[in-house]
Protein backbone atom coordinates (compact mmCIF):
# COMPACT_ATOMS: atom_id res chain seq x y z
CA UNK A 1 0.00 0.00 0.00
CA UNK A 2 1.56 3.20 -1.14
CA UNK A 3 1.79 5.71 1.42
CA UNK A 4 3.11 9.79 1.42
CA UNK A 5 6.67 10.16 1.79
CA UNK A 6 6.45 13.82 2.55
CA UNK A 7 5.34 15.16 5.63
CA UNK A 8 2.90 17.74 5.42
CA UNK A 9 4.36 20.95 7.22
CA UNK A 10 3.47 24.76 7.69
CA UNK A 11 4.32 25.46 4.17
CA UNK A 12 1.64 23.71 2.65
CA UNK A 13 -1.59 25.19 1.86
CA UNK A 14 -4.00 23.80 4.54
CA UNK A 15 -7.71 23.80 4.95
CA UNK A 16 -9.65 23.43 8.08
CA UNK A 17 -8.85 22.27 10.98
CA UNK A 18 -4.33 22.19 11.39
CA UNK A 19 -4.99 19.66 14.25
CA UNK A 20 -7.74 18.01 12.94
CA UNK A 21 -7.98 14.11 13.26
CA UNK A 22 -7.35 12.95 9.76
CA UNK A 23 -5.58 15.00 7.37
CA UNK A 24 -6.69 14.03 3.48
CA UNK A 25 -3.69 15.30 1.09
CA UNK A 26 -4.87 15.51 -2.13
CA UNK A 27 -2.73 15.85 -5.09
CA UNK A 28 -4.18 17.40 -8.09
CA UNK A 29 -3.85 19.08 -11.29
CA UNK A 30 -5.86 22.17 -12.35
CA UNK A 31 -6.62 21.17 -15.66
CA UNK A 32 -7.56 17.63 -14.86
CA UNK A 33 -11.46 17.33 -15.33
CA UNK A 34 -11.47 14.50 -12.24
CA UNK A 35 -9.58 17.01 -10.61
CA UNK A 36 -12.86 19.64 -11.16
CA UNK A 37 -15.14 17.17 -10.23
CA UNK A 38 -13.31 16.15 -6.91
CA UNK A 39 -13.91 19.36 -5.69
CA UNK A 40 -17.41 18.92 -4.52
CA UNK A 41 -17.28 15.83 -2.59
CA UNK A 42 -14.31 17.49 -1.06
CA UNK A 43 -15.96 20.38 0.08
CA UNK A 44 -18.95 18.00 0.62
CA UNK A 45 -15.96 16.15 3.30
CA UNK A 46 -15.19 19.09 4.78
CA UNK A 47 -18.55 20.27 5.64
CA UNK A 48 -19.69 16.84 6.76
CA UNK A 49 -16.52 16.38 9.30
CA UNK A 50 -15.95 20.34 10.05
CA UNK A 51 -12.81 20.31 12.76
CA UNK A 52 -11.80 17.07 12.64
CA UNK A 53 -10.32 17.11 9.19
CA UNK A 54 -8.04 19.19 7.21
CA UNK A 55 -7.31 19.36 3.31
CA UNK A 56 -4.16 19.50 2.33
CA UNK A 57 -3.37 20.53 -1.47
CA UNK A 58 -0.46 19.51 -3.43
CA UNK A 59 0.64 20.29 -6.84
CA UNK A 60 0.99 17.70 -9.74
CA UNK A 61 0.80 19.48 -12.82
CA UNK A 62 0.59 16.83 -15.65
CA UNK A 63 1.83 19.18 -18.29
CA UNK A 64 2.35 16.94 -21.00
CA UNK A 65 -1.42 16.19 -21.06
CA UNK A 66 -2.31 19.58 -19.12
CA UNK A 67 -0.18 22.74 -20.99
CA UNK A 68 -1.73 24.83 -18.58
CA UNK A 69 -1.62 23.27 -15.31
CA UNK A 70 1.37 24.60 -14.53
CA UNK A 71 1.05 28.04 -15.09
CA UNK A 72 -2.60 27.65 -13.15
CA UNK A 73 -0.28 25.98 -10.09
CA UNK A 74 2.16 28.73 -10.15
CA UNK A 75 -0.86 31.17 -10.26
CA UNK A 76 -2.38 29.46 -6.88
CA UNK A 77 1.04 30.25 -5.33
CA UNK A 78 1.24 33.59 -6.14
CA UNK A 79 -2.37 34.34 -4.42
CA UNK A 80 -0.91 31.90 -1.58
CA UNK A 81 1.82 34.89 -1.21
CA UNK A 82 -0.77 37.02 -0.12
CA UNK A 83 -3.02 34.59 2.17
CA UNK A 84 -5.43 34.07 -1.18
CA UNK A 85 -4.67 30.73 -1.81
CA UNK A 86 -8.00 28.97 -1.51
CA UNK A 87 -9.68 31.10 -3.32
CA UNK A 88 -7.21 31.61 -6.39
CA UNK A 89 -7.88 27.66 -5.80
CA UNK A 90 -11.71 27.35 -6.31
CA UNK A 91 -11.47 30.33 -8.72
CA UNK A 92 -9.56 27.83 -11.20
CA UNK A 93 -11.66 25.08 -10.57
CA UNK A 94 -14.50 27.01 -11.19
CA UNK A 95 -13.24 28.41 -14.85
CA UNK A 96 -11.27 25.17 -15.72
CA UNK A 97 -12.80 25.01 -19.36
CA UNK A 98 -11.65 28.29 -19.82
CA UNK A 99 -8.00 28.31 -18.69
CA UNK A 100 -5.34 30.64 -20.32
CA UNK A 101 -2.88 33.10 -19.50
CA UNK A 102 -5.46 35.96 -20.06
CA UNK A 103 -7.92 33.96 -17.68
CA UNK A 104 -5.01 33.63 -15.45
CA UNK A 105 -4.17 37.39 -15.34
CA UNK A 106 -8.43 38.65 -15.19
CA UNK A 107 -8.74 36.11 -11.73
CA UNK A 108 -5.73 37.74 -10.40
CA UNK A 109 -7.07 41.08 -10.88
CA UNK A 110 -11.00 39.48 -9.32
CA UNK A 111 -8.59 38.73 -6.24
CA UNK A 112 -7.10 42.57 -6.49
CA UNK A 113 -3.95 40.96 -6.31
CA UNK A 114 -1.24 42.77 -7.97
CA UNK A 115 -1.11 42.22 -11.76
CA UNK A 116 2.55 42.94 -12.41
CA UNK A 117 4.53 41.01 -10.06
CA UNK A 118 2.05 38.27 -11.09
CA UNK A 119 3.58 39.14 -15.00
CA UNK A 120 7.14 39.42 -13.51
CA UNK A 121 6.23 36.02 -10.42
CA UNK A 122 5.48 33.95 -13.78
CA UNK A 123 8.21 35.68 -16.15
CA UNK A 124 10.85 34.20 -13.18
CA UNK A 125 9.49 31.09 -12.62
CA UNK A 126 9.49 32.46 -9.11
CA UNK A 127 7.12 29.58 -8.00
CA UNK A 128 8.00 27.07 -10.35
CA UNK A 129 10.70 25.65 -7.17
CA UNK A 130 7.64 24.52 -5.24
CA UNK A 131 5.24 23.50 -7.98
CA UNK A 132 7.75 20.71 -8.99
CA UNK A 133 8.55 20.27 -5.31
CA UNK A 134 5.15 19.02 -4.84
CA UNK A 135 5.12 17.33 -7.99
CA UNK A 136 8.33 15.21 -7.20
CA UNK A 137 7.30 14.35 -3.73
CA UNK A 138 3.93 13.42 -5.11
CA UNK A 139 6.09 10.95 -7.25
CA UNK A 140 7.92 9.43 -4.71
CA UNK A 141 4.51 8.61 -3.21
CA UNK A 142 3.59 6.67 -5.68
CA UNK A 143 1.19 9.53 -7.35
CA UNK A 144 0.56 8.68 -10.98
CA UNK A 145 -2.73 10.59 -11.71
CA UNK A 146 -4.43 12.78 -10.64
CA UNK A 147 -6.12 13.21 -8.38
CA UNK A 148 -4.91 10.92 -5.79
CA UNK A 149 -5.68 10.73 -2.31
CA UNK A 150 -4.05 10.32 0.73
CA UNK A 151 -5.49 9.58 4.10
CA UNK A 152 -3.50 9.81 7.20
CA UNK A 153 -0.82 9.27 4.97
CA UNK A 154 -2.18 5.88 3.47
CA UNK A 155 -3.04 6.29 -0.59
CA UNK A 156 -6.48 6.21 -0.94
CA UNK A 157 -7.04 3.77 -3.57
CA UNK A 158 -10.79 4.26 -3.91
CA UNK A 159 -13.11 6.91 -6.10
CA UNK A 160 -13.31 10.15 -5.19
CA UNK A 161 -17.00 9.99 -4.91
CA UNK A 162 -17.97 11.57 -0.89
CA UNK A 163 -19.20 7.74 0.19
CA UNK A 164 -15.60 6.78 -0.83
CA UNK A 165 -13.46 8.99 0.89
CA UNK A 166 -15.95 9.21 3.80
CA UNK A 167 -15.23 5.39 3.97
CA UNK A 168 -11.87 5.48 4.12
CA UNK A 169 -11.62 8.79 6.32
CA UNK A 170 -14.10 6.84 8.90
CA UNK A 171 -11.72 3.99 8.84
CA UNK A 172 -8.72 5.95 9.66
CA UNK A 173 -11.04 7.70 12.59
CA UNK A 174 -11.40 4.12 13.93
CA UNK A 175 -7.66 3.36 13.46
CA UNK A 176 -6.87 5.71 15.93
CA UNK A 177 -9.10 4.70 18.66
CA UNK A 178 -7.58 1.26 18.76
Amino acid sequence: MASLKVPVTTSDHILGASSGAVTLVEYGDYQCPHCAAAQLPVKQILSHYGGRICLVFRHFPLTEVHPMAGMAAETAEFAGGYGRFWEMHDAIFANQPRLSPELLLTLVSALELPAEEFQEALASGLHAPKVQAHFMGGVRSGVNGTPTFFVNGVRHDADYTFADLASSIDDAMLAMTR
